[in-house]
């Protein structure tokens, strides 16, 4: 590898991304590369706070939400001991399970998108994703998934809610298309061929 990369998985809940991620980071592994794997929200203790938001157990303004996402983001971009930039400087390809596409997904549901990506403005300041993987799964059979695999869905995990949430993606998209770097894979497929799929835009951007 030339260069050591920065990819963001993105995709509504129930989309597979993070099972998709886990098998990136792992090819890459298997090929002798170093690979840090990480997600949103983090395990650090705004991320903590952010996952029993989620889960139902605190109950707050969707824009506080926002603003948590957003000081979660920074912690994990630059926190010393393990954030995105301190791995990418020691040599790691860093994999993201979400990064801020997925703000600007899942606030624009309450907000104005322009907002939320104005806010977000210093995160792709200091580190803009080489390429957005977005799973694209239709929202009824994410809702399936979860159903299948939760007892209890998460704050944002309604259908209507993961139809809207995917709509707003592809506004993003639109919106920064001559800012990011987006790959939409078909996440309805079989799990090796969206692995697959998404190797192929992964080896694509090595070839650059």
């Amino acid at each position: 590898m030339s260069k050591n990369l920065f990819i963001a998985i993105e995709g509504t809940d129930g989309s597979g991304k993070s099972t998709q991620a886990a098998m990136l980071a792992q090819r890459l592994t298997e090929e002798g590369h170093k690979v840090h794997l990480t997600f949103e929200p983090t395990n650090g203790h705004i991320g903590k706070l952010l996952r029993s938001i989620l889960k139902g157990e605190i109950s707050i303004d969707q824009k506080a939400i926002a603003g948590l996402f957003l000081a979660d983001r920074l912690d994990h971009l630059l926190n010393t001991q393990d954030g995105i930039l301190k791995k990418m400087e020691e040599g790691y390809t860093v994999i993201s399970d979400r990064y801020y596409f997925s703000s600007y997904a899942y606030h624009s549901v309450y907000m104005d998108m322009d907002w939320v990506i104005a806010c977000n403005e210093m995160c792709a300041q200091i580190l803009r994703p080489h390429l957005n993987i977005f799973v694209d799964v239709p929202p009824e059979v994410c809702m399936q998934r979860i159903n299948d695999n939760r007892e209890t869905p998460e704050l944002y995990e309604t259908s209507d809610i993961l139809r809207k949430v995917r709509a707003n993606y592809f506004t993003a998209f639109e919106k920064l298309t001559n800012r990011e770097e987006v790959r939409i894979i078909d996440g309805n497929k079989a799990i090796d061929a969206v692995s697959d799929n998404i190797w192929h835009s992964f080896s694509e951007l090595l070839s650059l």
